[in-house]
Formats: structure tokens, C-alpha cells, sequence
């Protein structure tokens, strides 16, 4: 297990991290101050993982030596349940050591944007919003929506949301990407087939003590009153707020607070994320060198099938992964794909 694991390593990260807290000015700056403080904390939680897994793993070897000296049947069966738990515990540590990318660590700013195909297509962004929510409360995560755009009938035409807490990143990169839906539209008086597609943007939420400089020039801030249908997504009040890199043409928009300065603060944030983002896949030194992106989103190129007739499938074109029981994956069963996404990606590192 120590070769899964390497505890020496982190032990030495936390604490040379550690000796910084005790230095004469490490309290005067927040920002940095906070950073290192979240680090220790991730990596004192993940020795603790790998010491609770390491004892669980020295109990079952011990009833098992006491087992095949003496057999019983009740230690029989106890040994077997502890054994199925601690292959769980095993996989689930195996799967963290893989988040080591540079902002796996951060929080995640997910975008969902509907494909052609109308009322059809919205409904599916809205199932997918739904599915990513459901999987962020049930794996103890917080999600705070940002901006929310109504649908013309049902569903969304995007949506924006934060989902915070440790390796929301790292868990959810794999996601992005367009997501594909056969089933029998419930807006088709004929009750036809229909196919459609959604998108997912998974961006890291970028920290405060990372420097990216931003010409304030370049930016176009708008504001505006939530507009919507109602209901628990509309923040009826004339604060939300909308910036444009007119560089880049990305947009960016936030209206979960009711403060203005709290929502332009958001957006910010959510803009230096595309940024940094773009700045690194496309290897530029500074934002100035980034001119004429392509917004336009490439349908044919879907991560994932979900697929509710004619038989019940939900795949994964890259890892091959898929699940039977789609209502579950629906429901936010989805730590299956995830999972694979990250194997696939550290086989392929190794090769």
C-alpha cells in the first residue's frame, strides 16, 4: 500500500508547509495565509485516510490468521464483510492519490448549455444540472448556483453554478464535455425517438493569491434586473451582473447575490477562471495574446450517451465504462465514471 501511497512525501509537504505558518508575517496576508492553510488541511486529511485504511488493513489480516488457525463460522462472515469494506476503502484511496493536477485541490465552476433542438435540448441541460447537483450533495460538497437562464418552455438555456469543497475539481474534470440523450420526447405528441445534446464547461475556481493581470480597458460590465419565468432561481432585484472580455469575447454573468459588488466580485472570479484556463491550453504568456476564440460548441463530439429507449444504457465513449440502471445515474450515481476517467488518464501517463 505504501507504493499506492506515498505518506513519506506528504508528511514532508506538510510540514515544510507547517514551518510557514510560524513565520513573523504569515498572518498579516489573508490570501496567502488562507492558501496554505486549506493545503494543510487536504493533505493531514489524506494521511488520516491512509492511516485509517493501513489499520482496517492490519485487522483483517489478523482475523484471518486467526481464522485459518482456528475456522469459524461467525469469523468467517466477519472477516468477509470487513474484507468487501476495506476493498472499497482501497479503491476509494487509490482514486484520490490520481488528483494531483495543479488545481484538482480547488473548488469547480460548472456551466451547462443546452444543443439545437429547442424545449427538447433545454429539458436535457436541466436533467444534467440536476444529476450533477444531486452527486455533489450526496458526496458531501456545496453547490451555490451563479446564474440561471429559464428555459422558453421547460428546462434551461445555462446555467452556472460553484460546486465548493476539497477535489471538486479533480472529480468532476472528467465531466466536461457533451453529454447525448435518446429517449422518447415527452414534448412529441407522436411519441417519437428523439436525440439531443447538452454541454458541460468544468473550470477550477481560481484562488485569490493567484496573479493574472486583467486590462481593465478590455472589459465591458453590464448591468441588469433577473429576468425569468420565477421560482427558486430568479433573484428579483436589478443587481445582477454581466462582463464581457472584449479581447476573447467571453462572457461571463452572475446574479446569485443581491449585492452588486458581491455579484461583480463573482463574476470576476468566474472570468479569471476562463482565462487562466484558456491562457494554459493555449500555452500564451499573457492574457493579451489571447484574440478570436471559437465559441461555437462541436455536437458530434459527445463524451457520453445516455440512452432511455429503446433499451437502457448509459456510456462513456472514451473509457468504455457504462451502467444499466440509468435512473440511477440520473439520480447522481456517477462516481463509476468518474472513477474510470481518472484510471484512464494515469494509464495513459504512464505509457
Amino acid at each position: 500500500m505504501e507504493t499506492l501511497f506515498d505518506v513519506a512525501n506528504l508528511e514532508a509537504q506538510l510540514k515544510k508547509l507547517e514551518a510557514q505558518t510560524f513565520e513573523p508575517n504569515f498572518w498579516e496576508d489573508s490570501k496567502k495565509n488562507a492558501g496554505i492553510l486549506k493545503q494543510i488541511n487536504q493533505i493531514k486529511g489524506k494521511i488520516e485516510q491512509y492511516k485509517k485504511v493501513k489499520s482496517e488493513l492490519e485487522s483483517v489480516l489478523e482475523m484471518n490468521e486467526l481464522l485459518l488457525a482456528e475456522p469459524m463460522e461467525d469469523m468467517q462472515q466477519e472477516v468477509f464483510d470487513s474484507t468487501k469494506k476495506l476493498e472499497k476503502a482501497l479503491e476509494k484511496l487509490e482514486i484520490s492519490t490520481l488528483l494531483s493536477g495543479k488545481y484538482d485541490q480547488n473548488n469547480a465552476i460548472i456551466t451547462l448549455h443546452p444543443g439545437a433542438g429547442g424545449t427538447e435540448a433545454q429539458d436535457w441541460a436541466e436533467m444534467l444540472y440536476r444529476m450533477y447537483t444531486r452527486w455533489a450533495n450526496d458526496n458531501g460538497y456545496t453547490v451555490t448556483e451563479l446564474d440561471y437562464l429559464d428555459g422558453d418552455e421547460a428546462g434551461l438555456k445555462s446555467v452556472t453554478a460553484l460546486i465548493s469543497g476539497d477535489y471538486a475539481y479533480g472529480y468532476l474534470k472528467g465531466e466536461q464535455g457533451v453529454h447525448r440523450l435518446v429517449r422518447i420526447s415527452p414534448f412529441d405528441a407522436g411519441g417519437r425517438r428523439h436525440t439531443s445534446f447538452a454541454s458541460l464547461e468544468v473550470l477550477p475556481e481560481i484562488a485569490d493569491d493567484i496573479e493574472l493581470e486583467i486590462n481593465p480597458d478590455d472589459l465591458r460590465v453590464d448591468t441588469y434586473r433577473a429576468s425569468g419565468a420565477g421560482g427558486q432561481h430568479v433573484n428579483k432585484t436589478s443587481s445582477a451582473v454581466r462582463i464581457t472580455h472584449i479581447p476573447t469575447n467571453i462572457v461571463v454573468s452572475c446574479q446569485s447575490e443581491r449585492s452588486q459588488i458581491q455579484n461583480r466580485e463573482t463574476a470576476m472570479k468566474m472570468l479569471k477562471s476562463k482565462l487562466l484556463d484558456l491562457k494554459e491550453k493555449e500555452q500564451k504568456d499573457t492574457i493579451e495574446e489571447l484574440k478570436g476564440i471559437q465559441m461555437d460548441i462541436a455536437w458530434g463530439s459527445q463524451i457520453r450517451s445516455y440512452v432511455f429507449c429503446p433499451y437502457t444504457l448509459v456510456k462513456d465513449h472514451r473509457t468504455n465504462y457504462e451502467v444499466g440502471n440509468v435512473q440511477a445515474v440520473m439520480d447522481g450515481d456517477i462516481n463509476g465514471f468518474i472513477d474510470s476517467y481518472l484510471k484512464l488518464q494515469a494509464k495513459k501517463k504512464e505509457e
